[in-house]
Parts: C-alpha cells; structure tokens; sequence
C-alpha cells in the first residue's frame, strides 16, 4: 500500500515528488511509501526549450530536462518509487484505500495526485466525471480540467499542473506539485503547517 502515488512525470509530478522527497527525515514522513509514474511519452516538455525558467539555464531542451529529473530523483530520494513505462488506466475506490489499475498492473494508495497534462484525450476511468473546459486556455486549444478546489477534486484526490486549471508555464506546474507536497506534508503532520526546506546551515 502505497501512502502517496502520483501519476505523472512531468514537471508537476516531478516537483510534487521532489518535494516529498526532501521532507524524509521529518518523523511523520520516514514510514511513507511514496511512489510515481513516470510517464513521459505524451509531456509537453518533448517539444519545449526554456529561455524564461527560473534556475534552468537558458536553451535547455525539455526533452534533456525530463530525463534528468527521473535522474536526479532516483540518485537524491531513492526510497521514491518510480514506475516506468506504465500508463494509469483506471482508478476505483475512496480515500484511504484506493485501487490504481495500469495497463500492466493494479497498485494501492492512500492519496492520488494526478498531473498528466490537459488534452482533451484524458481517459482515466473513475476521474472522467470531473472533467470541465479548461478556465485558463484559449477555447480552440480543447483544453480541459479536473473540477477542483485549491487542487483538490476529492477526499484523497489531488491534480496539479495544466490539468488543475493553471496555464502552461514551467514556473507554475513546478509551483502547482510543490503546493500539493506541502498539503500531503500538512495532512501527515496532522494537519500543522509543514514545509520542506533544504539549507546549507
């Protein structure tokens, strides 16, 4: 039983997971099981190259930046699980026992996030009834979203990035995972703020 499984590999779910990641040694993370699929195949990121990112130098390839994320999580947070070439086909149950189906497994988790883009082609069974028109893209895009409120679309279900309703930015997908890690932090730690900071101190 997974406590946390995310569902995508873009920048949302890499940020979410990254997140995560660095608050291990807090007491209320150290027994969670953490998991991610790390589906690329369809990220807006294979056809991107960033000059106005934050941090990243200018003229990275997002092709370059999808890989050495899967990278750098496995060489920084090992104890993250990472599911590859697997695609999310089907998801059953309520909070805290969900049943995540792929197109070669069946996995249990406590918590969903999911944040795999906004194309209108989204076909997860059992989150298709929250599908709405997307409130930040342009009408002829086709875009859409999964209803929600501050990322949350239902008791144990969150969504990031495009799919949450944000515009197509790095900056802001990447803020939109960190925002849900928080959460999950809040919610482990009963519900007091938390935050993960590394620091040099």
């Amino acid at each position: 039983m997974f406590d946390v499984l995310i569902i995508g590999g873009g920048v949302s779910g890499m940020s979410c997971a990254l997140v995560l990641g660095s608050a291990k040694n807090k007491a209320f993370v150290t027994d969670k099981k953490i998991g991610i699929f790390t589906h690329q195949k369809n990220s807006s990121l294979q056809e991107a190259i960033f000059y106005n990112a934050y941090g990243i130098t200018p003229g990275k390839l997002g092709s370059e930046l999808l890989t050495e994320s899967t990278q750098d999580l496995a060489a920084t947070y090992p104890h993250i699980e990472q599911i590859e070439n697997e695609k999310v086909i089907k998801v059953e149950g309520a909070y805290p026992e969900f049943t995540v189906t792929t197109n070669k497994n069946s996995y249990q988790t406590k918590i969903i996030v999911v944040g795999i883009g906004s194309a209108n082609t989204f076909n997860i069974e059992g989150l298709t009834q929250y599908i709405e028109p997307h409130k930040k893209a342009l009408p002829e895009k086709q875009r859409i979203q999964l209803k929600n409120e501050d990322h949350k679309v239902a008791e144990g279900i969150y969504v990031i990035g495009t799919l949450a309703g944000w515009r197509s930015q790095l900056a802001i997908a990447a803020g939109s995972g960190a925002a849900v890690a928080t959460d999950i932090l809040t919610l482990w730690n009963n519900g007091v703020q938390t935050h993960a900071h590394d620091s040099i101190r």
